[in-house]
């Protein structure tokens, strides 16, 4: 399974980058906002900026709705560093442009995607990721691991080598469950992947150790 982080937060995207666990990183226009990057040519440098910090895949979105402009916004983007994924909301003109795209060897991550005929169709648009986002199904009482599970019988019926990426994951369990069903991709906060570390017992036993060396070794 592989581990991206969902953020534009620097720091964050260097600590989960020295964990040594880190894949690649996905994007989007909020998450920009929350970190104060605005205006067209910030947001590009920001792309770059953590595609140098990353050695994998950096999801980068457009922001146009029609297909002429994703066409236009994503070979932009693909053009900034090789590294770079052109995300692509599930519409009528996003599986138009992800099409467009994968004839033309450039990566594709269609994302918003709430349904397994969705994902059906990004697949058959050669998308390189399609993103179910389980946790905003979750947050009205759907179940977004059993769209996972959906997905992924789907993609294997066929032998789709698109690949999916559970995206908004909250927490922990998150990921490990998706893990367990089979996303090849999990985007979530740095927050969830440290959780992956937490064991009560864990600790207990490291304080064991320690206090164990201590007793025996006092002088």
């Amino acid at each position: 399974m592989k581990f991206f982080i969902d953020t534009a937060n620097l720091n964050e995207i260097k600590e989960a980058q020295s964990l040594g666990i880190l894949d690649g990183v996905t994007t989007n226009p909020s998450l920009m906002a929350k970190e104060g990057i605005t205006g067209k040519d910030n947001i590009l440098k920001h792309y770059v900026a953590i595609c140098n910090i990353v050695e994998g895949e950096v999801s980068a979105e457009v922001n146009a709705i029609d297909y002429e402009g994703m066409v236009k916004e994503g070979e932009e983007l693909a053009e900034l560093h090789n590294q770079i994924v052109v995300k692509l909301p599930m519409t009528k003109e996003g599986i138009k442009a992800c099409k467009y795209f994968s004839d033309r060897g450039i990566k594709t991550n269609v994302t918003l995607v709430f349904s397994a005929g969705q994902a059906l169709l990004a697949a058959k648009a050669g998308a390189t990721f399609v993103s179910p986002f389980v946790g905003r199904l979750d947050d009205i009482s759907t179940d977004g691991l059993n769209l996972i599970e959906e997905i992924r019988e789907i993609y294997d019926n066929y032998g789709f080598e698109t690949q999916i990426l559970a995206a908004s994951v909250r927490h922990t369990m998150h990921i490990v469950n998706c893990a367990k069903i089979g996303a090849d991709v999990m985007t979530g906060p740095l927050s969830a992947i440290l959780g992956l570390l937490k064991h009560p017992l864990t600790d207990i036993g490291l304080a064991q150790f320690i206090a164990d060396f201590e007793k025996g070794n006092k002088k």
